[in-house]
């Protein structure tokens, strides 16, 4: 071969291949100096032989790194060369590369072939290995359409994905998720639930049974109990009792997964207060957000109530004024949430003299029957979202909390770890017209329904 052919060519000149091959050294090791251009290639020089994948014009000099057993040889293209084919390897082995891949490639990797497609579904893999992939929760931005599409963000990866859920979902619905699944509930109809793993696309309906009353407003509240593998699904129902509204009948009907029956429904009621459309549990406890229905008598007029979902007690009599823990101020959008296993209250800071209009999103943990404040959004987040006010979608889980605005895609994180505020990615998503409502729900992504 001419002895210039490098400085003629920027690839191998036509009739040869550059193949790695292991070697022994009975010397040291030689270093190999590395080339690292800013562009996405990668240049390797070593004496006699050089390989290269770009030829950018800006390189950064990198130090020595040793190759100890490999180096570079050139072979004539009608040399006969032995592949070795990836499936000589153990299937504990395919399940260690799959798992190092980041959840969305998962899938796409199960479309490479059957052996992957297996070893992806199988039990062993989504309960071993693919566990820690889940570390953050994802969101899951749809709008008023008459398609089940919408764009999922992925948090670790800080990306959007075109997204279709297996059925069609409005954004008036009931949502709460736990441990990868996620519970819908039509808030118009309440006469059937779905659970459903977004990222399996599998799912199953429950039929609910039939209201003791009329409800005026109902709230779902959903948890999973990974160690006993079990869920339970709860359906707290609000029935006026008099016509000045001050009396309130209240219903919680429970689900629980493993005697695959609703259980008696629980009867109550609230003088002065009103059970709404948000609820959560924690630790086995139901948490329930209430609105006082007596004008100017309370400051603050959200509060909550709890039950433990322990009891067996069919009836709780009817709620006073001590079992309320009072809101730490005046909310707009309240939103109840499990954060790090904690209580998460979030809402709408509303001003003294019109409470309809807010000056900021607030943050607070319960501690005992106390609020402690976390955070208050800052004013160039607040301005950010241009036309937010009183009305806004907030949900949590994990490590993380995103609010989004209900007229507009932008999406706002707050982190629990590492207590920062920051925007998502730009999401594709656009108005189609003036009054488009936007709306989402936050899930852990997962590749077991179970």
């Amino acid at each position: 071969m001419h002895p210039s052919w490098r400085s003629r060519y920027k690839r191998t000149p036509p009739g040869y291949k550059q193949v790695w091959r292991p070697i022994n050294r009975s010397s040291p090791p030689v270093p190999v100096d590395f080339t690292v251009p800013t562009m996405d290639s990668l240049n390797l020089y070593v004496d006699g032989a050089s390989w290269s994948d770009d030829e950018p014009e800006v390189y950064r000099k990198g130090t020595g790194v040793f190759i100890p057993n490999l180096e570079i040889i050139e072979t004539d293209n009608n040399q006969t060369e032995n592949p070795v084919s990836i499936d000589v390897l153990p299937d504990d082995i395919h399940e260690r590369i799959l798992s190092c891949l980041p959840l969305s490639a998962i899938f796409k990797a199960s479309s490479v072939c059957k052996r992957w497609y297996q070893i992806i579904h199988s039990k062993k893999f989504t309960l071993k290995d693919a566990n820690f992939l889940s570390e953050k929760t994802w969101y899951f931005m749809f709008t008023s359409s008459v398609e089940p599409v919408g764009y999922l963000y992925d948090s670790g990866l800080r990306k959007w994905y075109n997204f279709e859920l297996p059925f069609m979902v409005h954004h008036t619905w009931n949502v709460a998720s736990s441990c990868g699944l996620v519970c819908f509930m039509d808030d118009e109809t309440s006469k059937a639930i779905y659970i459903c793993n977004p990222m399996t696309r599998e799912y199953e309906i429950l039929n609910i049974p039939p209201s003791p009353g009329f409800p005026v407003y109902s709230a779902l509240a959903f948890s999973v109990d990974q160690s006993k593998s079990k869920y339970t699904i709860s359906v707290v129902r609000s029935m006026q009792a008099s016509d000045d509204f001050l009396l309130w009948n209240v219903s919680i009907q429970v689900y629980d997964s493993q005697e695959t029956t609703w259980l008696h429904p629980v009867m109550g009621a609230m003088q002065g207060w009103r059970p709404g459309d948000v609820s959560v549990i924690c630790d086995n406890v139901l948490y329930i957000l209430v609105f006082c229905t007596r004008a100017h008598e309370v400051q603050n007029f959200h509060g909550m109530i709890t039950y433990n979902l322990d009891n067996i007690n069919p009836s709780i009599g009817i709620l006073k004024d001590e079992s309320v823990i009072l809101a730490p101020c005046a909310l707009t959008c309240g939103r109840l949430m499990n954060v790090q296993r904690k209580l998460v209250l979030v809402g709408g800071i509303g001003r003294p003299n019109r409470p309809g209009v807010i000056k900021g999103i607030g943050i607070w943990v319960l501690n005992g029957r106390e609020w402690t404040e976390i955070t208050r959004m800052p004013h160039k987040f607040v301005q950010g979202f241009g036309e937010l006010d009183d009305v806004f979608a907030s949900s949590g889980g994990g490590d993380l909390i995103y609010i989004q605005s209900y007229g507009g895609t932008a999406l706002l994180i707050y982190d629990m770890n590492t207590r920062q505020w920051f925007w998502s990615q730009k999401c594709s998503m656009h108005k189609k017209f003036p009054l488009e409502i936007f709306s989402g729900f936050c899930f852990e992504p997962r590749l077991q329904f179970m």
